[in-house]
């Protein structure tokens, strides 16, 4: 099971990490499309859109539909749910972690603000002894 997870999340952000396949994506969220509808609103070549959306059909975010002579796209029936179940437990991780590196800061400002305060009334009283 942890393999194919970890396989679906490879897939799935190797899909999502080029622009042109999240703009598919977008444009699928809002109608279904064929590939020469896609390759024209993208201003590339038929080939181009094909391996695109091929990238994005084996990670399961997109399918496609023969309709009479045309193969439409949509999106897939997946909604993303593992990806973002795993990104919510590393921004939590990172949030625990900056929530410490805040403590942190302010520790060493407190520290740095005695310090003045110390300094200073050290420097007044050698001024008043003299």
């Amino acid at each position: 099971m942890v393999q194919y997870l970890r396989a679906r999340l490879d897939a799935s952000f190797a899909a999502l990490s080029d622009a042109t396949r999240r703009g598919v994506l977008e444009q699928l969220g809002r109608s279904d499309a064929s590939i020469t509808d896609l390759a024209e609103k993208f201003h590339m070549t038929l080939t181009g859109m094909k391996k695109h959306v091929g990238v994005l059909e084996q990670s399961g975010l997109v399918t496609r539909e023969k309709l009479g002579r045309v193969r439409t796209s949509k999106l897939g029936p997946r909604r993303l749910e593992e990806e973002t179940s795993w990104l919510e437990r590393y921004r939590q991780l990172w949030d625990a972690r900056f929530d410490e590196l805040d403590k942190v800061v302010e520790e060493l400002k407190r520290k740095e603000r005695v310090a003045t305060v110390e300094q200073h009334h050290g420097l007044a009283r050698v001024t008043q002894g003299l």
